[in-house]
């Protein structure tokens, strides 16, 4: 068996690359938590329940929050990465990873095009278009990659099915919620899709140290 400078067989899994990965996914999670809790004690007049997200990332400390989708991003595209290294279905699978990838590209699009939050109408207006790609996206990849997941952790499977399920409920009413409350239950759909990145990303880091 060909093996490579680290011991492993080339067609093996790489446990590090697994773990370093994932390890980026969990972090990408955390600084965007952590960042949209910086940026609304920084903007000054945010109120956290009425205001979403989306207006703490226009305005002079727009780079708070932009730092904050920018390592989201990273950690998606890198929990997709994971994804297609440690190939665990088939069409599904390949479809969720490819997915995550776009979810990746969508939250840079929202981080870049400083089109929310400061009234600016000018030009191709995007962003509720990559809004809903959002909507899609966080329960379509969950929901594909699940039968997948299940080959290595059932109970993993059932948690990221469960927070499918409850995105999915939960992330068309945000539509039809008056702006009195709507930005503190964008906070809580952002939970839920931090919830299923971190998932995915730990289950990849699991997999890497077992196959150490």
């Amino acid at each position: 068996m060909t093996k490579d400078v680290t011991g492993h067989a080339i067609d093996a899994e790489r446990p590090y690359f697994l773990i370093v990965l994932g390890t980026i996914g969990l972090i990408g999670t955390l600084i965007g938590i952590v960042g949209v809790i910086v940026a609304q004690m920084m903007v000054p007049g945010h109120d956290w329940i009425a205001d979403t997200i989306s207006d703490l990332g226009a305005g002079e400390n727009e780079i708070i929050m932009d730092v904050a989708l920018y390592a989201f991003a990273a950690g998606i595209f890198a929990v997709a990465l994971c994804g297609a290294h440690a190939h665990l279905g088939g069409v599904g699978w390949s479809g969720g990873v490819a997915i995550l990838a776009l979810l990746a590209a969508a939250v840079v699009v929202i981080g870049a095009r400083n089109e929310y939050g400061d009234g600016d109408s000018d030009g191709v207006v995007v962003h509720i278009y990559v809004v809903y790609a959002l909507g899609v996206g966080f329960l379509a990849a969950p929901l594909l990659m699940a039968g997948g997941l299940g080959e290595d952790s059932e109970a993993r499977r059932r948690w990221l099915i469960g927070l499918a399920i409850l995105w999915g409920l939960s992330a068309p009413v945000f539509f039809f919620l008056p702006t009195s409350i709507d930005g503190l239950y964008e906070r809580g759909l952002g939970l839920i899709a931090c919830a299923i990145i971190a998932l995915l990303a730990w289950t990849f880091v699991q997999r890497g140290r077992r196959a150490l």
